[in-house]
């Protein structure tokens, strides 16, 4: 998708289609098209989609239930107004104080430092932090002494600027998180924080979803971002048609719908810890709200699985165990093709035997190593048994984790 959003000013018609309608035609379209060739319904229908396209899975399993029997969404952007509120923040706190903008080759040295803080938090010295959150690595630490700049150190305002793009966005009239920051550990890699957080990127969907769809006005300045009142405009304009962050899963539920999610901790296009608050989201709806379509006892892993990936950027790319059939390379030397290796033959077994993934295992690199690390649904997360080779899946086990650090 590319940042530019211009089609938006003066079509509300447009922006509704690629919100939601778009998609749901193309489904409905898409099964008369088959029903007509075949001369018989499709017996299941799927939907894969990553980053934007995360989104509009979610979109399905909320606001059109019944078109998909199984849906995989990847890093959605599914909290769309808050998420670019969130790309503007990091832009002021890069480019709104002198001396706060950061220097691509300084990338690693933070990188470095917070792996050095983290790392071994997991008990396994990889360079890959399993659980990002239990991590309370502090940019200051990095400050320069003297001289006051310097390559291997930040200026006082390049570590104030790290720690607002970590914290995340805060609304300065209520106090209230806006949306997650961005997770340490893989600052430098190079689809990573470079292109996306320093780089254009960010601030190119930020602007255009601004000064576009949400004020309708080319020249609008993001100096002028009022994070209290700006976001709420822009969530009364389009958030009900953009967002899909409506935690009622149950008519997907009752519908016999399986839903798979996966987002990379080192992603730094979309703020992993967003999927997290989702999936606690819809576990307190339907806890609250139980449906008498189905057995509302049963928790939400029935239906509803999470896997977070560590390294992993984007969709994909990154360190660590970021091949599971989340992306195009369809190479069975890489990854064996089966449902426990690849995530859309793990989502039809779910769907047409009803095996639930107890676990995913990710196949990548370990320097020159290729490595298999198994993926656990939320709120497991993967821990080393003590012994065997680091980069063999079978000397992992999933265990729930309660330390949810910062």
């Amino acid at each position: 998708m590319m940042p530019d959003a211009s089609w938006a000013v003066g079509h509300p018609e447009k922006l509704i289609d690629f919100g939601y309608r778009a998609v749901h035609e193309t489904a409905r379209q898409s099964k008369a098209i088959l029903r007509a060739y075949y001369g018989r319904e499709n017996t299941h229908a799927y939907f894969n989609g990553c980053s934007d396209g995360g989104r509009e899975a979610m979109m399905e399993a909320q606001r059109f239930p019944e078109d998909f029997n199984g849906i995989i969404a990847g890093a959605p952007a599914n909290n769309w107004t808050r998420h670019f509120t969130g790309f503007i923040w990091n832009e002021k706190a890069l480019g709104g104080a002198p001396g706060g903008i950061l220097p691509v080759a300084k990338l690693p040295v933070i990188q470095k430092a917070a792996l050095a803080a983290c790392d071994r938090l997991d008990g396994v010295p990889d360079s890959l932090l399993e659980d990002p959150r239990a991590c309370h690595f502090d940019p200051m630490q990095l400050v320069c002494t003297a001289p006051a700049d310097g390559p291997d150190c930040l200026t006082r305002a390049q570590a104030e600027a790290v720690r607002k793009i970590y914290d995340g966005p805060v609304n300065p009239s209520t106090g209230e998180q806006i949306y997650p920051g961005y997770e340490p550990g893989t600052e430098a890699d190079p689809a990573g924080w470079g292109p996306w957080i320093i780089g254009p990127i960010q601030a190119m969907f930020g602007n255009s979803f601004f000064s576009s769809a949400v004020f309708e006005n080319p020249k609008w300045d993001w100096h002028t971002m009022d994070f209290d009142r700006d976001l709420q405009f822009a969530n009364e304009k389009t958030a009900h048609i953009l967002n899909s962050y409506n935690p009622d899963l149950r008519t997907f539920r009752a519908h016999g719908g399986k839903l798979i999610q996966y987002h990379g901790w080192g992603d730094a296009a979309i703020a992993p810890r967003d999927s997290i608050a989702y999936y606690k989201k819809v576990e307190a709806f339907l806890k609250q709200f139980p449906d008498s379509r189905s057995d509302s006892s049963k928790p939400v892993g029935d239906f509803y699985r999470l896997f977070m990936v560590p390294g992993m950027g984007h969709c994909g790319a990154g360190t660590g165990p970021n091949h599971f059939g989340n992306d195009d390379i369809l190479d069975s030397s890489i990854w064996p093709q089966d449902a426990d290796h690849d995530v859309v033959l793990a989502l039809d077994r779910w769907v047409t035997q009803n095996v639930a993934p107890a676990k995913i295992i990710g196949t990548g690199k370990s320097g020159n190593s290729k490595m298999t690390r198994p993926l656990c649904p939320f709120p497991q997360i993967v821990r080393y048994k003590g012994t065997g080779d680091i980069n063999d899946a079978a000397n992992f086990t999933c265990a729930v984790e309660s330390n949810t650090g910062r």
